[in-house]
Order: C-alpha cells, then sequence, then structure tokens
C-alpha cells in the first residue's frame, strides 16, 4: 500500500552553475537509488544520506529535490560540483501520523546528462514497537 500526503516540498537551488559556459556534461551516478528503513516506530524522524558523484566532465548542479509527500524533507548542497566530486543528498522522513508500508520518491532535478533521477525510500512504520 502507497500512501501520500498530497503536499510536495521542493526546494530550488541556486542556478548560477548552470549558465556556465563549459564544454562538456555533468553526469550524476548515485551509489544507491532506494534505501529501505525497515521497521520504525510512528512518530520517529529518520533521515538517510544518498551519496553521488559527478562521473562527468563539467560541474553538477542540483536545481531542485522534489518529494511525493510533505513528510520527506530533501536537503543537499547548492554549490557545484567538480567533475570527479562527491555529494550528499540527506532525506529526512517523519513518520507521525504514519501507519503501515510507506513508500517515498524524491525527484532530483540537475544538469546533467539525465537531468531527472527518482531516489525511493521506504519505511514499515508500526505502532507500539519496544
Amino acid at each position: 500500500m502507497l500512501s501520500g500526503c498530497g503536499n510536495n516540498t521542493n526546494i530550488n537551488a541556486h542556478n548560477s552553475g548552470l549558465n556556465n559556459a563549459q564544454n562538456g556534461t555533468a553526469q550524476i551516478v548515485f551509489k544507491e537509488y532506494e534505501h529501505d528503513f525497515g521497521k520504525v516506530k510512528e512518530e520517529e524522524k529518520i533521515s538517510y544520506v544518498f551519496t553521488f558523484k559527478n562521473k562527468g566532465s563539467s560541474d553538477l548542479v542540483i536545481t531542485s529535490a522534489t518529494t511525493s509527500c510533505g513528510c520527506t524533507v530533501p536537503k543537499y548542497d547548492t554549490k557545484p560540483i567538480k567533475p570527479g566530486g562527491d555529494g550528499n543528498l540527506e532525506v529526512v522522513f517523519d513518520t507521525s501520523g504514519r501507519s503501515g508500508m510507506q513508500t517515498k520518491v524524491i525527484t532530483v532535478k540537475s544538469n546533467a546528462s539525465t537531468p531527472v533521477v527518482l531516489l525511493k525510500i521506504t519505511a514499515d512504520v508500526e505502532t507500539n514497537i519496544n
């Protein structure tokens, strides 16, 4: 069962790195595209850090990260990432008011050769876990 809140969270980054007159293309490659938190307690705020690398030949700039629910908030560095450089995108999921299997999708937009990347988190939210 999928659950959503009907709210979108959109965090825009600075577009300063997008207009650089550079040759080459940025390439964003995440170490993982999905994370399963397993069983968690309701009312917790849980987080996971997705790591990625710019495997392209020009600076990578994340322009936005949009979540499928207002209960999920992505945080990332808005500075351009040089070719070969690493970056992080942290996702914080607030389990308050949730129960059962939860799936949240994070849409990451950038100036990379693949401009849209989908990440997914899942959690089985249970009440009264000891």
